[in-house]
């Protein structure tokens, strides 16, 4: 059969004005507005259009009942939120692109029944008069970490900003040539530096900073000792690095404040149980830091905010400069962050048990192995879909641990007839989205970063991919 030419097709195409008196046309009206399918429809005859000219566009596609096909498919994608639910079948726990980490049962159930009302946030309810937006968080935070003070605005980069303006500004700032980072985003800390109005004075060298590099550094123009947590990488061989200990101590000899950025602000110890990388809170102030600043959303577990713990006078300054104002956050993150803080409270165990982030970090590799059974077989029961279990390197994610792998499970999976980027795709762009990585022709299914309900739903998933639906 001849392609119909160009002004066939075009003339084919239904009256706009026809189509919107439809019946099925009219329930699309109904449902998503009259001037959002008009719009809708305007755009979808405008590509038509575009692509007949090139010669892309099919007769069948102008078919009414196809055209109306099309029109509701088009209105569905377009009614999905931009921020809803994925799979992270990755094996990277805090994955940044997925919103770091995922908020504990607890922490979630709390913040839809709290929102429905009215929330306190800076009413001291015995006197009635305002009050500290902070001072729920804060006095958890003294509890758990020891110090004597706490504030919070609304990510790490943010509360790093705000200790260099509060309390550096137009002075040195000493920090290790090793330590200079840049993590997501193009953030780097000498620009934040500038930014913050301190004058950055490198010490040391990129493996090598010791103590006495410090204490020679140190004159009457010094402000800030600042530690960095290095992130996304770490130096490995010939290098020397200085203990926040003996920081501590350089700080005091020269009465300059000593803070400690350590990243992703652990609670738990993670060293004494085997995970190397991470500085742990408590520890920091314990060695005598005058301020430590953290995530909320990375190993703490909680939600996206910039924590600062430490000396109450310092804290006070930073309260008190203008850009704290600009840098708190909103009632959903003290909610989410007091909730979190409690479950700390009842202990390592009950946090490590309860908070996702943590749990996943911790859980042992052959521990997964169930949950790696019941997903292969489920798998492997769909007609043309091929399905092996290996071992697979899993990560935390978010700069934490950096390049330390962590050892995982996955799902090797292929389809006959369908490649594995586009097996990927379609997993990724489906309901619910799966977000797997790809290796070796294979789409890889990391069950670090699947929770046990979810293996039924991936199942689900892939069996219509294979059947075409």
């Amino acid at each position: 059969m001849n392609q119909p030419d160009t002004g066939e097709l075009l003339r084919r195409l239904p009256q706009v004005d026809r189509l919107l008196q439809r019946e099925d046309v009219c329930e699309l009206s109904a449902r998503y507005s009259r001037a959002l399918v008009l719009s809708e429809c305007r755009s979808l005859f405008d590509g038509f259009r575009a692509r007949a000219l090139i010669g892309e566009l099919q007769p069948e596609e102008v078919v009414e009942d196809q055209v109306v096909e099309t029109l509701t498919t088009r209105l569905e994608q377009r009614d999905q939120p931009f921020y809803r639910r994925v799979i992270n079948a990755t094996g990277i726990v805090l994955h940044t692109g997925l919103g770091r980490a995922p908020i504990p049962p607890d922490v979630a159930n709390a913040l839809v029944e709290t929102l429905r009302h009215p929330v306190r946030v800076e009413i001291d309810l015995e006197s009635g008069e305002r009050g500290g937006r902070d001072e729920g968080a804060a006095e958890l935070l003294r509890q758990l970490t020891g110090a004597e003070d706490a504030t919070i605005v609304n990510n790490n980069a943010g509360a790093t900003l705000l200790l260099l303006s509060a309390l550096a500004k137009d002075k040195e700032v000493l920090v290790s040539h090793g330590e200079l980072v840049e993590i997501g985003g193009s953030f780097r800390i000498p620009d934040i530096m500038e930014q913050g109005g301190a004058r950055l004075r490198a010490v040391g060298t990129t493996n090598r900073t010791r103590a006495k590099d410090y204490d020679q550094a140190c004159t009457p123009d010094s402000g800030m000792i600042l530690k960095v947590h290095t992130s996304n990488y770490r130096v490995v061989g010939f290098t020397e690095e200085t203990k926040i200990e003996e920081l501590c101590q350089i700080g005091e000899k020269h009465q300059v404040p000593v803070v400690h950025d350590i990243g992703s602000g652990c609670m738990v110890d993670l060293a004494a149980r085997g995970k190397l990388g991470e500085s742990y809170v408590r520890e920091s102030i314990t060695h005598g830091c005058d301020l430590v600043c953290f995530s909320g959303d990375k190993l703490l577990g909680g939600p996206q905010a910039g924590i600062i713990v430490g000396s109450h006078e310092l804290i006070e300054k930073c309260r008190k400069h203008p850009l704290y104002r600009a840098l708190r956050p909103g009632r959903m993150t003290y909610i989410a962050l007091e909730e979190t803080l409690r479950i700390y409270l009842r202990g390592e165990q009950q946090a490590i048990d309860r908070i996702p982030a943590l749990n996943r970090v911790l859980t042992p590799a052959e521990q997964l192995d169930g949950r790696l059974e019941q997903l292969i077989t489920g798998i492997s029961q769909i007609p043309g879909v091929q399905a092996s279990a290996l071992s697979h390197d899993g990560f935390a994610g978010s700069g934490s641990l950096p390049a330390r792998p962590i050892e995982s499970r996955a799902a090797r999976v292929t389809i006959s007839n369908c490649s594995a980027q586009e097996l990927a795709r379609n997993l990724r762009t489906g309901e619910p989205s799966v977000l797997p990585t790809v290796q070796d022709d294979a789409v890889f299914l990391d069950v670090r970063t699947i929770a046990d309900d979810e293996v039924d739903l991936i199942t689900a998933r892939i069996a219509e991919i294979a059947s075409g639906a």
